[in-house]
């Protein structure tokens, strides 16, 4: 599971090192990469493992979603992209690190629906701080707020367990100054590959580049640029 595109094909293409650099490779392998990257490389990596007759090797997207306490939990959901006669024999494997494993489709698959529940996260979480700071400006107390917001339509993963309030979410990286969890760059980075994916087959998009905007802003501030997503909230102005 690696940050980008790049260092998955430093992983697999790099010409010394690489895993299609292998020589000695008589026993077959199945590869499979959680990283959040682009559909399109994915899927073009995955043809080039499949034809590297040495390796006699496939490799899979495998994707998470539930975040660091997703992983420290061992709850994590993968979205797996896979041929269909490799599923019974993946799904125990990953199993081990996560609570569900939903196969999505052929290779790149899983790519695919992970980058459209992360512009649904990227959009939320921008509008989770946007209400929160709007209902603690107006007077409202912020457990009051949530409980409210959590009992209704508004209710999201970032209300309930990334609210980006102090005290509200037992756990958030709220509690430790934004610290940990999902970095504003990792969150600004799949919102724009999925803008890339949409674009390439004229998805309209009305909420992305906007909240685009509002990653790109965080991402670039020195002193909020490291942090967990949530601290969109800080730059937007909350707890002043």
């Amino acid at each position: 599971m690696l940050p980008e595109s790049e260092h998955v094909s430093s992983v697999f293409e790099n010409p010394e090192t690489g895993f299609l650099a292998l020589q000695d490779s008589s026993s077959p392998k199945l590869f499979i990469d959680s990283s959040t990257i682009s559909p399109f490389y994915s899927l073009t990596l995955a043809s080039k493992v499949v034809s590297a007759t040495h390796l006699s090797a496939h490799l899979l997207d495998a994707p998470v979603s539930g975040g660091v306490k997703g992983a420290q939990n061992g709850t994590l959901t993968f979205m797996l992209g896979s041929p269909k006669e490799l599923v019974a024999h993946i799904t125990p494997i990953l199993s081990y690190m996560g609570a569900k494993v939903m196969w999505c489709g052929p290779p790149s698959s899983g790519l695919s629906a992970k980058l459209a529940n992360n512009y649904i996260l990227a959009a939320l979480n921008v509008a989770t701080c946007e209400a929160m700071n709007m209902g603690l400006r107006l007077g409202l107390d912020a457990h009051k707020l949530a409980e409210v917001i959590n009992a209704s339509t508004g209710a999201s993963w970032c209300s309930r367990v990334n609210n980006p309030v102090r005290g509200v979410s037992p756990g958030a990286p709220a509690e430790r100054e934004y610290e940990g969890g999902f970095g504003v760059r990792l969150m600004r980075k799949d919102l724009k590959l999925a803008l890339e994916a949409a674009g390439s087959v004229d998805a309209k998009t009305v909420l992305g580049r906007e909240v685009e905007k509002v990653y790109d802003s965080v991402a670039g501030d020195k002193e909020l640029g490291g942090k967990d997503f949530s601290v969109v909230y800080k730059w937007l102005g909350g707890d002043v």
